[in-house]
Protein backbone atom coordinates (compact mmCIF):
# COMPACT_ATOMS: atom_id res chain seq x y z
CA UNK A 1 0.00 0.00 0.00
CA UNK A 2 1.51 3.24 -1.20
CA UNK A 3 2.45 5.78 2.05
CA UNK A 4 0.56 9.62 1.23
CA UNK A 5 2.21 10.57 4.12
CA UNK A 6 4.32 13.63 4.04
CA UNK A 7 8.16 13.58 2.56
CA UNK A 8 9.22 14.96 6.00
CA UNK A 9 7.13 12.82 7.98
CA UNK A 10 8.00 9.82 6.07
CA UNK A 11 11.92 10.91 7.05
CA UNK A 12 11.04 11.57 11.02
CA UNK A 13 9.45 8.40 11.22
CA UNK A 14 12.50 6.61 9.39
CA UNK A 15 14.54 8.18 11.46
CA UNK A 16 12.74 7.26 14.54
CA UNK A 17 12.69 3.71 13.57
CA UNK A 18 16.64 3.51 12.74
CA UNK A 19 17.29 4.85 16.22
CA UNK A 20 15.10 2.67 17.91
CA UNK A 21 16.57 -0.01 15.92
CA UNK A 22 20.62 0.38 15.71
CA UNK A 23 21.11 2.74 18.90
CA UNK A 24 22.90 5.28 16.03
CA UNK A 25 21.19 8.71 17.74
CA UNK A 26 22.29 11.60 19.33
CA UNK A 27 22.37 9.73 23.10
CA UNK A 28 23.74 6.89 21.69
CA UNK A 29 26.49 8.17 19.75
CA UNK A 30 27.34 9.75 23.54
CA UNK A 31 26.97 6.32 25.22
CA UNK A 32 29.19 4.89 22.37
CA UNK A 33 31.92 7.69 23.24
CA UNK A 34 31.55 6.81 26.87
CA UNK A 35 31.77 3.25 27.14
CA UNK A 36 34.62 3.57 24.58
CA UNK A 37 36.68 5.87 26.78
CA UNK A 38 35.32 3.79 29.91
CA UNK A 39 36.42 0.59 28.31
CA UNK A 40 39.82 1.75 27.22
CA UNK A 41 40.65 3.22 31.28
CA UNK A 42 39.90 -0.53 32.19
CA UNK A 43 42.26 -1.80 29.27
CA UNK A 44 45.11 0.30 31.32
CA UNK A 45 44.03 -0.74 34.69
CA UNK A 46 44.41 -4.44 33.74
CA UNK A 47 48.28 -3.97 32.39
CA UNK A 48 49.61 -4.46 35.52
CA UNK A 49 50.25 -3.76 39.07
CA UNK A 50 51.03 -0.16 39.07
CA UNK A 51 52.26 0.04 35.64
CA UNK A 52 51.23 1.87 32.42
CA UNK A 53 51.71 0.96 28.59
CA UNK A 54 54.69 2.69 26.95
CA UNK A 55 52.41 4.67 25.00
CA UNK A 56 50.62 6.07 27.73
CA UNK A 57 53.43 6.66 30.00
CA UNK A 58 54.91 9.55 27.53
CA UNK A 59 54.61 13.10 28.30
CA UNK A 60 51.88 14.18 27.59
CA UNK A 61 49.73 11.53 27.41
CA UNK A 62 47.36 10.39 29.96
CA UNK A 63 47.86 11.05 33.57
CA UNK A 64 51.40 11.20 33.53
CA UNK A 65 51.47 14.19 32.22
CA UNK A 66 48.72 15.63 34.40
CA UNK A 67 46.27 16.50 31.83
CA UNK A 68 43.23 15.17 31.48
CA UNK A 69 42.88 12.05 29.72
CA UNK A 70 39.90 12.31 28.14
CA UNK A 71 39.81 14.87 25.37
CA UNK A 72 38.82 15.65 22.02
CA UNK A 73 41.93 13.82 20.46
CA UNK A 74 41.08 10.92 22.31
CA UNK A 75 37.97 10.57 20.99
CA UNK A 76 36.73 8.06 18.34
CA UNK A 77 36.97 8.91 15.01
CA UNK A 78 33.42 10.61 13.87
CA UNK A 79 32.38 11.55 17.59
CA UNK A 80 32.95 14.06 19.89
CA UNK A 81 34.14 13.42 23.15
CA UNK A 82 31.57 13.75 26.07
CA UNK A 83 31.23 17.54 28.04
CA UNK A 84 33.13 17.14 31.33
CA UNK A 85 30.88 19.36 33.29
CA UNK A 86 28.89 18.21 36.21
CA UNK A 87 26.33 15.12 36.21
CA UNK A 88 23.03 17.83 36.18
CA UNK A 89 24.63 19.89 33.56
CA UNK A 90 25.38 16.62 31.25
CA UNK A 91 22.17 15.50 31.88
CA UNK A 92 20.37 18.36 30.40
CA UNK A 93 22.84 19.13 27.20
CA UNK A 94 22.40 15.14 26.47
CA UNK A 95 18.16 16.14 26.34
CA UNK A 96 18.58 18.85 23.76
CA UNK A 97 18.85 18.67 19.50
CA UNK A 98 22.22 19.30 18.04
CA UNK A 99 21.20 21.96 16.43
CA UNK A 100 19.85 24.14 19.41
CA UNK A 101 21.80 23.74 22.27
CA UNK A 102 19.51 23.89 25.59
CA UNK A 103 20.41 27.18 27.72
CA UNK A 104 22.68 26.09 30.91
CA UNK A 105 20.40 24.52 33.78
CA UNK A 106 21.00 26.59 37.34
CA UNK A 107 22.67 24.07 39.57
CA UNK A 108 23.89 24.83 43.04
CA UNK A 109 25.88 21.48 42.60
CA UNK A 110 27.79 22.47 39.16
CA UNK A 111 31.68 21.88 40.14
CA UNK A 112 32.93 24.05 37.48
CA UNK A 113 35.75 26.40 38.05
CA UNK A 114 35.11 30.03 38.21
CA UNK A 115 38.45 30.55 36.97
CA UNK A 116 39.03 30.85 33.05
CA UNK A 117 41.51 28.52 32.89
CA UNK A 118 40.31 25.58 33.89
CA UNK A 119 42.61 23.44 31.34
CA UNK A 120 45.34 23.72 33.87
CA UNK A 121 45.81 21.68 37.34
CA UNK A 122 46.88 24.24 40.84
CA UNK A 123 50.09 24.14 40.63
CA UNK A 124 51.77 22.02 43.26
CA UNK A 125 54.03 23.30 46.18
CA UNK A 126 57.25 21.57 46.11
CA UNK A 127 59.98 21.53 48.49
CA UNK A 128 64.14 21.64 48.13
CA UNK A 129 65.33 18.19 48.67
CA UNK A 130 67.26 17.30 52.29
CA UNK A 131 70.98 17.98 51.86
CA UNK A 132 73.09 15.15 51.30
CA UNK A 133 75.69 14.57 54.08
CA UNK A 134 77.43 11.28 53.69
CA UNK A 135 77.01 8.57 50.28
CA UNK A 136 78.93 5.57 49.08
CA UNK A 137 83.00 6.31 48.62
CA UNK A 138 83.22 8.63 51.41
CA UNK A 139 85.78 8.01 54.18
CA UNK A 140 86.40 9.89 57.52
CA UNK A 141 85.83 8.83 60.93
CA UNK A 142 82.69 10.17 60.82
CA UNK A 143 81.58 6.72 58.67
CA UNK A 144 82.95 5.07 62.22
CA UNK A 145 80.40 6.98 63.65
CA UNK A 146 77.26 6.15 61.60
CA UNK A 147 78.26 2.57 61.60
CA UNK A 148 78.16 2.31 65.01
CA UNK A 149 75.00 4.21 65.42
CA UNK A 150 73.45 1.93 62.90
CA UNK A 151 74.74 -0.82 64.75
CA UNK A 152 73.26 0.00 68.10
CA UNK A 153 69.73 -0.06 66.13
CA UNK A 154 70.19 -3.76 64.70
CA UNK A 155 71.19 -2.50 60.72
CA UNK A 156 74.99 -2.66 60.45
CA UNK A 157 76.40 -6.05 61.92
CA UNK A 158 80.34 -5.33 60.23
CA UNK A 159 83.51 -4.30 62.08
CA UNK A 160 82.38 -0.39 62.46
CA UNK A 161 85.18 0.58 59.39
CA UNK A 162 86.00 4.63 58.36
CA UNK A 163 85.08 3.96 54.94
CA UNK A 164 81.37 3.85 53.03
CA UNK A 165 81.16 0.84 51.48
CA UNK A 166 77.82 -1.05 49.96
CA UNK A 167 77.09 -2.43 53.72
CA UNK A 168 77.19 0.79 54.94
CA UNK A 169 74.18 1.58 51.93
CA UNK A 170 72.30 -1.05 52.36
CA UNK A 171 72.60 -0.81 56.09
CA UNK A 172 71.21 3.00 55.29
CA UNK A 173 68.67 2.13 53.05
CA UNK A 174 67.10 -0.72 55.46
CA UNK A 175 67.04 2.31 58.48
CA UNK A 176 65.08 4.28 56.04
CA UNK A 177 62.36 2.18 54.45
CA UNK A 178 61.84 1.22 58.51
CA UNK A 179 61.12 4.74 59.16
CA UNK A 180 58.93 6.02 56.23
CA UNK A 181 61.60 7.45 54.99
CA UNK A 182 63.02 7.41 50.88
CA UNK A 183 65.66 4.50 50.94
CA UNK A 184 67.73 6.03 48.94
CA UNK A 185 71.01 4.50 51.10
CA UNK A 186 72.40 7.66 51.12
CA UNK A 187 72.17 9.80 54.48
CA UNK A 188 70.55 12.86 54.25
CA UNK A 189 69.79 15.57 57.00
CA UNK A 190 66.04 13.39 57.66
CA UNK A 191 68.01 10.30 57.99
CA UNK A 192 70.73 11.82 60.00
CA UNK A 193 68.09 13.48 62.31
CA UNK A 194 66.06 10.44 62.68
CA UNK A 195 69.12 7.86 63.47
CA UNK A 196 70.64 10.65 66.23
CA UNK A 197 67.24 10.76 67.45
CA UNK A 198 67.23 6.80 68.30
CA UNK A 199 70.83 6.32 69.48
CA UNK A 200 73.22 7.69 71.81
CA UNK A 201 77.19 8.94 71.12
CA UNK A 202 79.21 5.77 70.39
CA UNK A 203 81.75 4.90 72.72
CA UNK A 204 85.62 4.61 71.71
CA UNK A 205 85.02 0.38 71.75
CA UNK A 206 82.40 0.86 69.53
CA UNK A 207 84.28 3.34 67.19
CA UNK A 208 86.82 0.67 67.10
CA UNK A 209 85.52 -2.61 67.68
CA UNK A 210 86.73 -3.05 71.26
CA UNK A 211 84.34 -5.42 72.91
CA UNK A 212 84.09 -5.02 76.90
CA UNK A 213 86.26 -7.80 78.63
CA UNK A 214 83.86 -10.18 80.86
CA UNK A 215 84.51 -11.55 84.16
CA UNK A 216 88.30 -13.80 84.27
CA UNK A 217 87.37 -17.65 84.20
CA UNK A 218 91.17 -18.35 84.02
CA UNK A 219 94.22 -16.02 84.87
CA UNK A 220 97.33 -15.36 86.89
CA UNK A 221 98.22 -17.66 89.72
CA UNK A 222 95.53 -20.26 88.05
CA UNK A 223 97.10 -24.34 87.64
CA UNK A 224 95.31 -27.32 86.73
CA UNK A 225 93.87 -29.97 83.28
CA UNK A 226 92.14 -26.96 82.54
CA UNK A 227 95.41 -24.29 82.05
CA UNK A 228 96.73 -27.30 80.07
CA UNK A 229 94.33 -27.11 77.56
CA UNK A 230 94.43 -23.25 77.62
CA UNK A 231 98.14 -24.08 77.45
CA UNK A 232 97.81 -26.61 74.59
CA UNK A 233 95.31 -24.99 72.31
CA UNK A 234 97.57 -21.75 72.48
CA UNK A 235 100.35 -23.91 71.11
CA UNK A 236 98.24 -25.10 68.05
CA UNK A 237 98.41 -21.39 66.97
CA UNK A 238 101.75 -21.01 67.48
CA UNK A 239 100.90 -18.70 70.77
CA UNK A 240 103.00 -20.57 73.28
CA UNK A 241 106.15 -22.40 72.89
CA UNK A 242 106.70 -23.39 76.26
CA UNK A 243 106.27 -26.78 78.09
CA UNK A 244 102.87 -27.65 78.83
CA UNK A 245 103.01 -27.22 83.08
CA UNK A 246 99.06 -26.42 84.17
CA UNK A 247 100.37 -23.32 85.62
CA UNK A 248 99.52 -20.16 84.24
CA UNK A 249 102.34 -17.64 84.93
CA UNK A 250 103.51 -14.74 83.14
CA UNK A 251 104.39 -16.63 79.81
CA UNK A 252 100.92 -17.87 79.18
CA UNK A 253 99.69 -14.73 80.36
CA UNK A 254 101.37 -12.53 77.34
CA UNK A 255 100.23 -15.78 75.02
CA UNK A 256 96.38 -15.15 76.09
CA UNK A 257 97.22 -11.10 75.50
CA UNK A 258 99.06 -11.81 72.05
CA UNK A 259 95.86 -14.40 71.28
CA UNK A 260 93.65 -11.56 72.22
CA UNK A 261 94.88 -8.49 70.67
CA UNK A 262 95.03 -10.12 67.13
CA UNK A 263 90.76 -10.82 67.12
CA UNK A 264 90.38 -7.31 68.65
CA UNK A 265 89.27 -8.72 71.92
CA UNK A 266 90.19 -6.86 75.14
CA UNK A 267 93.94 -7.75 75.46
CA UNK A 268 94.19 -8.24 79.28
CA UNK A 269 96.24 -11.46 79.64
CA UNK A 270 93.33 -12.99 81.27
CA UNK A 271 91.17 -15.71 80.12
CA UNK A 272 87.09 -14.13 79.62
CA UNK A 273 84.77 -16.41 78.07
CA UNK A 274 84.60 -14.29 74.97
CA UNK A 275 88.25 -15.41 74.60
CA UNK A 276 87.63 -19.29 75.75
CA UNK A 277 85.07 -19.19 73.02
CA UNK A 278 87.34 -18.16 70.65
CA UNK A 279 89.85 -19.68 70.77
CA UNK A 280 88.05 -23.67 71.14
CA UNK A 281 86.56 -22.60 67.81
CA UNK A 282 89.55 -22.08 66.35
CA UNK A 283 91.50 -24.77 67.73
CA UNK A 284 90.73 -28.64 68.14
CA UNK A 285 90.51 -31.02 71.40
CA UNK A 286 94.19 -31.30 72.60
CA UNK A 287 95.56 -35.25 72.48
CA UNK A 288 97.36 -36.84 75.56
CA UNK A 289 100.47 -36.17 73.73
CA UNK A 290 99.73 -32.62 73.59
CA UNK A 291 98.64 -32.26 76.75
CA UNK A 292 101.47 -33.91 78.36
CA UNK A 293 104.21 -31.92 76.62
CA UNK A 294 105.24 -34.90 74.43
CA UNK A 295 103.22 -33.69 71.16
CA UNK A 296 105.44 -35.56 68.19
CA UNK A 297 105.31 -32.65 65.93
CA UNK A 298 107.60 -31.00 68.68
CA UNK A 299 110.15 -34.26 68.01
CA UNK A 300 112.15 -34.78 65.23
CA UNK A 301 110.98 -36.78 62.86
CA UNK A 302 107.74 -37.74 64.82
CA UNK A 303 105.84 -41.03 65.37
CA UNK A 304 104.49 -43.23 62.18
CA UNK A 305 102.14 -45.42 64.40
CA UNK A 306 98.97 -43.10 63.56
CA UNK A 307 99.54 -43.28 60.08
CA UNK A 308 97.55 -45.00 57.47
CA UNK A 309 100.11 -47.97 55.66
CA UNK A 310 99.96 -46.74 52.28
CA UNK A 311 101.86 -43.36 53.04
CA UNK A 312 104.66 -45.75 54.43
CA UNK A 313 106.49 -46.53 51.29
CA UNK A 314 108.01 -43.77 48.73
CA UNK A 315 106.87 -39.78 48.86
CA UNK A 316 103.32 -39.40 50.28
CA UNK A 317 101.22 -36.42 51.92
CA UNK A 318 99.32 -38.49 54.78
CA UNK A 319 96.03 -36.94 55.51
CA UNK A 320 94.23 -37.61 58.60
CA UNK A 321 90.45 -36.49 58.89
CA UNK A 322 90.08 -37.42 62.27
CA UNK A 323 93.34 -35.95 63.35
CA UNK A 324 93.22 -33.02 61.37
CA UNK A 325 96.58 -33.62 60.10
CA UNK A 326 98.36 -33.62 57.41
CA UNK A 327 102.47 -35.30 57.52
CA UNK A 328 104.95 -35.63 54.50
CA UNK A 329 106.61 -38.44 54.65
CA UNK A 330 109.22 -39.62 52.35
CA UNK A 331 110.65 -43.51 52.70
CA UNK A 332 108.25 -44.28 55.76
CA UNK A 333 110.01 -41.19 57.84
CA UNK A 334 107.84 -38.14 58.98
CA UNK A 335 109.27 -34.93 57.53
CA UNK A 336 106.67 -32.15 57.85
CA UNK A 337 103.23 -32.08 60.18
CA UNK A 338 100.38 -29.85 60.03
CA UNK A 339 97.26 -28.67 61.08
CA UNK A 340 94.72 -28.90 58.33
CA UNK A 341 91.09 -28.25 57.87
CA UNK A 342 88.54 -29.76 55.55
CA UNK A 343 85.60 -29.17 53.38
CA UNK A 344 81.82 -28.57 55.19
CA UNK A 345 79.37 -31.55 54.69
CA UNK A 346 78.10 -29.97 51.62
CA UNK A 347 81.23 -29.89 50.17
CA UNK A 348 83.37 -32.93 51.40
CA UNK A 349 86.93 -33.30 50.88
CA UNK A 350 86.98 -36.59 49.04
CA UNK A 351 88.69 -39.62 50.79
CA UNK A 352 90.89 -42.42 48.74
CA UNK A 353 93.61 -42.69 47.16
CA UNK A 354 95.00 -40.09 44.79
CA UNK A 355 98.20 -38.41 43.83
CA UNK A 356 99.75 -34.42 43.03
CA UNK A 357 98.24 -33.73 39.21
CA UNK A 358 99.77 -29.84 39.46
CA UNK A 359 101.05 -27.43 41.38
CA UNK A 360 100.27 -23.49 41.16
CA UNK A 361 101.99 -21.40 43.49
CA UNK A 362 99.54 -18.59 42.85
CA UNK A 363 95.92 -19.74 42.55
CA UNK A 364 92.52 -18.07 42.29
CA UNK A 365 89.41 -19.93 42.58
CA UNK A 366 87.75 -20.14 39.82
CA UNK A 367 84.64 -20.92 41.26
CA UNK A 368 84.72 -18.69 44.05
CA UNK A 369 87.57 -16.21 43.56
CA UNK A 370 89.24 -16.33 47.13
CA UNK A 371 93.43 -17.09 46.88
CA UNK A 372 94.55 -20.01 47.01
CA UNK A 373 98.33 -19.68 47.19
CA UNK A 374 100.87 -22.67 47.03
CA UNK A 375 98.18 -25.31 45.93
CA UNK A 376 99.06 -28.96 44.99
CA UNK A 377 95.93 -30.39 43.35
CA UNK A 378 95.13 -33.85 43.88
CA UNK A 379 91.21 -34.30 42.42
CA UNK A 380 89.59 -32.39 40.10
CA UNK A 381 89.37 -29.05 41.89
CA UNK A 382 90.31 -30.12 45.65
CA UNK A 383 93.89 -29.31 46.33
CA UNK A 384 96.08 -28.68 49.57
CA UNK A 385 96.73 -24.95 49.79
CA UNK A 386 98.07 -22.26 52.39
CA UNK A 387 94.12 -20.44 53.93
CA UNK A 388 94.58 -17.08 55.36
CA UNK A 389 90.97 -18.05 56.55
CA UNK A 390 92.27 -20.92 58.31
CA UNK A 391 94.86 -18.57 59.77
CA UNK A 392 92.64 -16.12 61.29
CA UNK A 393 89.69 -18.18 61.73
CA UNK A 394 90.87 -21.95 62.79
CA UNK A 395 87.92 -24.30 62.94
CA UNK A 396 85.21 -22.18 62.86
CA UNK A 397 85.37 -22.30 59.20
CA UNK A 398 85.40 -24.96 56.67
CA UNK A 399 87.01 -25.28 52.27
CA UNK A 400 84.82 -26.14 50.16
CA UNK A 401 86.60 -29.44 49.81
CA UNK A 402 90.30 -28.43 49.95
CA UNK A 403 92.63 -29.25 52.57
CA UNK A 404 93.52 -26.20 54.33
CA UNK A 405 96.93 -25.73 55.90
CA UNK A 406 97.09 -22.33 58.37
CA UNK A 407 101.09 -22.66 58.45
CA UNK A 408 102.11 -20.22 55.60
CA UNK A 409 106.08 -21.50 56.40
CA UNK A 410 105.96 -24.85 56.45
CA UNK A 411 103.82 -25.00 53.21
CA UNK A 412 105.88 -23.30 51.16
CA UNK A 413 108.46 -25.98 52.49
CA UNK A 414 106.41 -28.95 51.51
CA UNK A 415 105.90 -26.81 48.52
CA UNK A 416 109.26 -26.78 46.91
CA UNK A 417 109.60 -30.61 48.05
CA UNK A 418 106.39 -31.86 46.76
CA UNK A 419 106.25 -33.24 43.01
CA UNK A 420 104.04 -34.12 40.40
CA UNK A 421 102.87 -37.94 40.69
CA UNK A 422 103.58 -37.59 44.50
CA UNK A 423 101.29 -39.97 46.80
CA UNK A 424 98.26 -37.84 47.81
CA UNK A 425 96.26 -40.35 51.00
CA UNK A 426 92.97 -39.24 52.64
CA UNK A 427 91.68 -41.08 55.16
CA UNK A 428 90.07 -41.72 58.32
CA UNK A 429 91.84 -43.45 61.34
Amino acid sequence: MADNRPRTSRRATQHSALTTKSGTGPRSIRTAAVTSITGALAAVVLVGCGQLPADMAKPGAGASSGKPVASASSSPPGISAAPSSSPSSTKATATTSAAEPAAKPKSTTSTKPSSKHTDKPAAKKTTAPAKIIYRTGDDGQQIRELQARLKQVGWYSGDVTPHYGAQTATAVKGFQDKRDLSPTGVVDEVTWAKLTAMTQQPSHNELYNIEPAGPAIMKQGDNGTKIKQLQARLAQLDWFSEKITGYYGSVTSQAVKGFQDKRRLPATGDVDQKTWDRLVGMTKEPTKDELSGNDPRTQSGGSTSELDQRCLTGRAMCIDKTRNQLVWVIDGKPQLRFDVRFGADTSPTREGAFSVGWKAKDWTSTIYHSKMPYSMFFSGGQAVHYSSDFAARGYAGASHGCVNVRDLTGIQSLFSQAQVGDKVIVYRS
